[in-house]
């Protein structure tokens, strides 16, 4: 645990602490009495701090945190994040789990080895992302899902963003980033109808910023990754 505490950055505790804050306070603000939102924002604000550093006990808080914002998504109908997030998110965070387990860096388990996918990995995955946003869309739009473009958008950010962790590439902070930006909307929308809904808005943004910071700790990582190698440490 004093490995672990001494490993956090300054910058590190001040995103946690600021997206910690900022999701307390909105939601004492607004009275809000859905304690399950503020747990699953206080998970998730956690989980991506230590998926940013490549430390694989943040996949298993994604796992807690996708069954948590699966719920809260079936409240408001939007069966695009419900399913993509108990059906997809969460089994590939399982697998995340292992693959980060079994591949840590030089024999350090609190950090990743940082993966680089081949030219014929990402055109398949590609294509297979692809064929799962269109047989969503078509799930969706037959349960009839509030925000139906908005929520398919979101599988293929989420599906993206879920297979680039689970694969250990630097990519993945990219697609979470995106699909921060559409989950943003989403709530935006819902929290128009029912303010109680705000917060959820405010723990994406904070997403946002700490998948923003993760692709940049990710990519020094790949460079101080390559470089040990290079010079054969």
């Amino acid at each position: 645990m004093k490995k672990f505490l001494k490993s956090v950055t300054i910058t590190e505790w001040l995103i946690w602490g600021l997206s910690v804050a900022a999701i307390t306070v909105f939601f004492f603000a607004f009275e809000n009495t859905q304690y399950l939102y503020l747990a699953a924002s206080l998970l998730g604000a956690t989980a991506l701090i230590l998926v940013s550093k490549g430390n694989p006990i943040g996949q298993l808080l994604t796992v807690a945190f996708s069954v948590f914002y699966g719920i809260i998504s079936y409240s408001f109908r939007y069966y695009g994040e419900m399913i993509t997030y108990l059906g997809m998110s969460a089994p590939i965070a399982v697998w995340a789990l292992v693959s980060w387990l079994k591949n840590p860096y030089r024999g350090n388990r609190s950090e990743v080895r940082v993966n680089r996918l081949s030219r014929t990995e990402w055109c398949a995955f590609l294509l297979v992302s692809a064929a799962v946003t269109a047989i969503i869309y078509f799930i969706l739009r037959a349960l009839d899902t509030a925000n139906l473009l908005l929520s398919t958008l979101s599988v293929l950010t989420s599906f993206t963003a879920a297979y680039l962790t689970a694969r250990r590439s630097r990519f993945y902070a990219i697609a979470y980033a995106l699909n921060d930006l559409v989950l943003i909307s989403l709530w935006s929308l819902a929290s128009y109808r029912d303010i109680s809904y705000l917060p959820m808005v405010v723990c994406f943004v904070s997403f946002f910023a700490t998948d923003f910071y993760g692709f940049i700790n990710w990519s020094r990582m790949t460079r101080r990754q390559n470089n040990d190698n290079d010079s054969g440490l």
